[in-house]
């Protein structure tokens, strides 16, 4: 007994349709990659994280002081001063990372303090396209 076969062309249609979709799954995937920057190699010259991380450990404590004091004579309490303080610096430090290319975003902001002394603490991270770095910040302000 043979078998009959059919003359019609249904077969290699579906055929060809799964082979246009598997290269059209594949051109997206390599596209995706690409613009994921995956492919491209780290850049060991690049340190803008390092050099940001450095300068916001360095302007923490006199920039705390600084705002703290002057939101102090203006009126606030010492912990509403150092509060206040602490999320200008945070929108701050955002927005100059941003003009520099490095992502700078401060949070766990807190307070803690009895008296006339306050200490301010908080998580930075800082972000590039090549790095990202976790420090702590931690300034104490005695208020006169």
């Amino acid at each position: 007994m043979r078998r009959k076969f059919a003359d019609d062309e249904r077969g290699q249609m579906l055929l060809m349709t799964g082979l246009i979709l598997m290269f059209a799954l594949l051109t997206m995937s390599l596209n995706t990659v690409r613009t994921a920057s995956l492919g491209e190699p780290y850049d060991a010259q690049e340190d803008a994280v390092l050099d940001t991380s450095a300068e916001t450990l360095t302007v923490w404590q006199p920039l705390m002081e600084n705002r703290s004091f002057a939101l102090y004579d203006a009126g606030s309490n010492e912990t509403e001063a150092a509060t206040a303080a602490a999320q200008s610096i945070a929108d701050d430090l955002m927005r100059h990372g941003e003009a520099r290319g490095v992502e700078i975003i401060l949070s766990d902001i807190t307070v803690t303090g009895e008296g006339s002394t306050r200490v301010v603490s908080a998580s930075a991270g800082i972000a590039d396209s090549h790095a990202r770095l976790q420090v702590t910040l931690e300034a104490t302000v005695t208020f006169s």
